[in-house]
């Protein structure tokens, strides 16, 4: 005879793991510290090329005075105070970045830990029923 309780435990189970269940457990493959690390260092890379991406589009957005002013100024402060504004934008990039993929993380951890406790219903299920 069927279990309603049980199929629906079952399709609620079968729903989060062809959902979100298969990033959360691709997440969850990893120990905290290699996936921060890992998701840290590809975030910092893609700051690197945004951060330059946008210097570039701002030079070519205004090229005529860019190239006027480039003999007028300074080149070495100017490029000093690009590394500036580089090493700030980086430095907050990578700190926010962290915080962001330790939540997950930590999101991801109380997820599986629910389905952990659906699974274990649901053997206790079947344990009682045979």
């Amino acid at each position: 005879m069927l279990n309603e309780e049980r199929i629906r435990l079952m399709t609620h189970m079968a729903a989060y793991e062809a959902g979100a269940g298969k990033r959360d457990i691709s997440i969850n493959e990893y120990f905290r510290g290699d996936y921060l690390s890992f998701q840290v260092w590809k975030s910092a890379i893609y700051g690197i090329i945004g951060f330059f991406i946008v210097v570039g589009l701002r030079v070519l957005y205004d090229f005529n005075t860019f190239l006027t002013d480039f003999y007028k100024m300074d080149i070495l402060e100017y490029f000093k105070d690009l590394a500036v504004k580089f090493g700030i934008f980086l430095a907050v990039y990578v700190v926010v970045s962290y915080f962001i993929y330790a939540y997950r993380y930590h999101r991801v951890k109380k997820h599986l830990n629910t389905y952990i406790k659906l699974l274990n219903e649901l053997y206790n299920m079947y344990s009682e029923e045979g």
